[in-house]
């Protein structure tokens, strides 16, 4: 059925372009749908011989997603990071006052508890 399909769309059209099934694919694993889409990358020329190194033919693109994926977490943890890291010593002056405030307080209550 496909090959007529494809003889009747070559009858029509000689020099047909495919792109749907070159750029787009899609795999069910578990119920969940995956798509991949191929793209074109070039690479410095020592980084395509690592790449080569490290990876066959066929498990290429499988590890440069499961390298984006690492490499977004953990700039994403090194943003959270710094980001805390900065709020902290943003408000470190007003958490100091506050602890001073409180410390009698807290002190008090605490002795009341019996602990």
């Amino acid at each position: 059925m496909q090959l007529a399909c494809d003889r009747k769309e070559a009858q029509r059209n000689p020099l047909p372009i495919r792109t749907r099934d070159v750029y787009a694919e899609f795999t069910v694993k578990g119920g969940q749908i995956t798509m991949y889409r191929r793209l074109n990358v070039t690479l410095p020329e020592d980084t395509a011989r690592l790449l080569n190194q490290v990876a066959t033919k066929g498990a290429r693109s499988r590890l440069i997603a499961e390298a984006i994926r690492f490499y977004v977490r953990h700039i994403g943890r090194e943003t959270l990071r710094r980001q805390l890291r900065e709020g902290a010593m943003r408000r470190a002056e007003r958490d100091i006052t506050l602890t001073r405030e409180w410390f009698p307080v807290d002190e008090e209550a605490w002795r009341r508890s019996g602990k």
